[in-house]
């Protein structure tokens, strides 16, 4: 499923146009974008939680020279699924 099927999905449950549902759908991953870009978490009651994790710099080498390189900093985000989505998958 990518975001128009989500969109098509949302639209038809709620009986609303496509272009009301995209825009529910850009607000609820914009609301979870500024969420994790401000360091919160974000727990959805029996679907799962999304937090940022911060990844330390490091050195690494490349496997075909042997050189070493230096990777940066970063931060990635974590899904963690709740119990009521893992039942549902399983």
């Amino acid at each position: 499923m990518n975001k128009q099927d989500l969109i098509a999905t949302v639209a038809e449950a709620g009986t609303l146009p496509r272009v009301k549902a995209a825009e529910i759908v850009d607000a609820i991953f914009e609301a979870i974008e500024t969420a994790l870009k401000d360091r919160q978490e974000v727990r959805l009651a029996g679907f799962g939680t999304f937090t940022r994790s911060s990844r330390k710099a490091g050195v690494g080498r490349n496997p075909r020279t042997g050189a070493q390189i230096a990777i940066p900093a970063s931060n990635s985000v974590r899904f963690k699924p709740g119990k009521s989505l893992r039942d549902a998958v399983n």
